[in-house]
C-alpha cells in the first residue's frame, strides 16, 4: 500500500510542476516577497492580495526543481480564502511534514494535500527545494514589503 501512495504522491507532483496552478504576476497584491535557493538557483516570487485578514488571491512565479514549482503550485491551491493565522498554521504543519525524522508515523489522513511532501522528509538535501515557497509566503506574510529569503 505504501508504494502505491508514494506513486500517486509522485503523480502530483508532476502534474503540479508540468501544468502549476496560480502562476503568473498577481496584479494588485498587497504582500510579495522574492525567495532564492543559491544552492540549486530556486527562484520563487509569491504575490497575496489580503483584505481584512483574508487571502483573497495568492500566485507564483519563478523557476525552480520540480518539487519547487509543484510545491509552490500546492501551496497556492490551499491559502486562497484562509485567513493569515490560517496560512501560518498550514505553514507550521507543512513545516513539520518535511522536516520531521523519517520514521516518525504521520497522519495522512490528517495531512490533506500536505501528504504528498512525506517523502521529502527521507532527502534533507529537497528540504530546502520543497519549503523555499513556504518560507516565501511566510515572510511575506509578516512584512508586506519586497524582501528576498534565501534558503542558504
Amino acid at each position: 500500500m505504501k508504494s502505491e501512495l508514494d506513486e500517486l504522491y509522485q503523480q502530483v507532483i508532476l502534474d503540479h510542476n508540468k501544468n502549476p496552478r496560480n502562476f503568473g504576476t498577481l496584479e494588485p497584491y498587497s504582500h510579495f516577497a522574492k525567495g532564492h535557493n543559491p544552492l540549486c538557483g530556486d527562484k520563487i516570487d509569491i504575490y497575496l492580495e489580503i483584505q481584512d485578514g483574508i487571502i483573497k488571491d495568492v500566485s507564483f512565479s519563478g523557476s525552480g526543481c520540480a518539487i519547487s514549482k509543484a510545491s509552490s503550485s500546492i501551496m497556492t491551491t490551499l491559502l486562497k480564502g484562509k485567513k493569515v493565522e490560517e496560512a501560518k498554521e498550514l505553514f507550521e504543519k507543512f513545516h513539520h511534514v518535511v522536516t520531521c525524522p523519517p520514521d516518525e508515523e504521520l497522519d495522512i489522513d490528517q495531512l490533506g494535500k500536505l501528504a504528498v511532501f512525506a517523502g521529502v522528509r527521507e532527502f534533507p538535501a529537497r528540504v530546502k527545494c520543497a519549503s523555499l515557497a513556504w518560507h516565501t509566503m511566510a515572510t511575506a506574510l509578516d512584512n508586506p514589503e519586497i524582501n528576498v529569503v534565501s534558503t542558504e
